[in-house]
């Protein structure tokens, strides 16, 4: 799976957009397929430290489009085992370090394409070995690093707690066995990374930003603990920070002063599904903002119209045309 950029460009080679705009599902389906033929061009070897991500995002788009089989499963499989490491956790490709975001990928493509049990065929305790590994890199205050050499970060604390509930090894899932981590102690932390505008930061004290409000809303959502931290005032408060973020394009922005990006039709639009807010948008705006970013003869999103289209882009920007009730495609799990 290529994640270079190109080779169409969002509203594609047209200056002029038709005033009225779709989605053209089987350009989509067609883009996505052709990534992982791109394989002569510089950007696909340069983009090796992302490859297991780009399958998911890849994976992902194709699941919403409706179109689940398009990629061959079974060199989909191959390509994630290839992956894994020694001590349980996987790389971005094969040789890499494990990470946890890239575990985290691996760990999702394996839900999405019923690979568990072939997991644990080809490799014996296979999903207690990924837990594992997740479970040594919570740090004493409740976070997790990312790898070996302890950067933290809460999209680590958040891929932890997600990749453990889909391999069904958090303590709730199996109360007769002792919990692999502290849980208490990450929502904790998840906790003192809120802020005086309703947001979340990357840690404690640190500005908001709509993609680690993702992060800790997910992770909350998971550990059970949403609804009862945030309660109505804390969702209305963090909701009004939320609407904020569209800008009079209809697309969204992460922060304050920043532009707009079709990738934060996800990272704002989950967040605000997840606590019952996405109404206070422009629905409407934002679906006409993304399909802008669409390149309508090659398939593909970019971050805004007139950028390259990627498939990070392509499968975010679907995620907010989904969340908005786009009828061609399927429902996205906010969490």
């Amino acid at each position: 799976m290529s994640l270079a950029a190109g080779p169409g460009r969002g509203g594609g080679a047209d200056t002029q957009l038709p005033d009225e705009l779709a989605l053209v599902v089987e350009k989509q389906v067609a883009y996505i397929q052709s990534l992982d033929k791109r394989r002569d061009e510089l950007e696909y070897h340069l983009t090796e430290h992302l490859r297991i991500s780009g399958v998911y995002w890849g994976l992902t788009a194709l699941h919403l489009l409706r179109h689940p089989d398009a990629l061959p499963r079974d060199g989909v499989l191959d390509f994630v085992f290839s992956c894994l490491r020694p001590n349980g956790g996987f790389g971005a490709a094969p040789g890499h370090d494990a990470h946890m975001l890239y575990t985290v990928s691996a760990v999702q493509i394996l839900a999405m394409t019923g690979g568990f049990e072939e997991l644990e065929t080809r490799f014996p305790n296979g999903k207690m070995r990924i837990a594992k590994f997740i479970a040594d890199l919570q740090q004493p205050n409740g976070t997790f690093a990312g790898d070996e050499w302890g950067e933290t970060d809460t999209r680590f604390l958040y891929g932890a707690l997600n990749a453990l509930s889909l391999l069904r090894l958090l303590h709730s899932q199996r109360t007769d066995e002792p919990p692999l981590i502290n849980v208490s102690a990450a929502t904790a932390y998840i906790k003192a990374c809120q802020n005086f505008d309703g947001g979340f930061g990357v840690a404690p004290g640190r500005e908001s930003h709509s993609g680690q409000v993702f992060t800790c809303l997910a992770a909350l959502s998971i550990a059970g603990e949403l609804d009862s931290y945030l309660g109505e005032e804390g969702k209305d408060r963090l909701g009004a920070w939320l609407s904020e973020r569209q800008l009079p394009s209809g697309g969204l922005n992460g922060r304050p002063e920043k532009l707009v990006d079709s990738c934060y039709s996800w990272w704002v639009g989950s967040s605000l599904a997840m606590i019952g807010r996405f109404h206070w948008i422009d629905q409407k705006k934002l679906t006409r903002f993304i399909l802008q970013c669409q390149d309508p003869e090659q398939g593909g999103f970019a971050d805004r119209p007139g950028d390259m289209v990627d498939v990070f882009h392509t499968v975010f920007a679907l995620t907010g045309l989904s969340f908005a009730g786009y009828p061609e495609l399927d429902e996205v799990d906010p969490a």
